[in-house]
């Protein structure tokens, strides 16, 4: 089964980037305890001042689709929303292998 990874970026509500970032940082500590969560990173863009990108891998697309049921996601989500001006440039991945991702056999 291959694994799935998502890479996307989120931009703010003008003022509101590091809002936004703690509950993003937040949502990492929460879905890193998730079954099938691998990676879950957050940064911010030198270029663009509200411009936050997230990446994720997972063990599979369905522990991605059942992380949204984990305790506490919902919350966060619902709190994120209001500060989300779009959200774009979204990539659904098939993470391979390298530095901090070993490699699945």
């Amino acid at each position: 089964m291959n694994r799935f990874g998502l890479h996307g970026k989120l931009t703010a509500q003008p003022g509101q980037r590091d809002a936004l970032l703690a509950i993003l940082l937040e949502a990492a500590d929460v879905v890193g305890g998730a079954p099938g969560c691998e990676i879950y990173f957050v940064s911010t863009s030198q270029t663009e001042p509200d411009a936050i990108w997230v990446t994720e891998v997972w063990g599979s697309e369905a522990d991605h689709a059942a992380s949204l049921s984990f305790p506490g996601v919902k919350e966060l989500i619902v709190k994120a929303k209001p500060l989300i001006a779009s959200m774009s440039d979204a990539a659904r991945t098939i993470p391979i292998g390298g530095k901090g991702l070993p490699l699945r056999r």
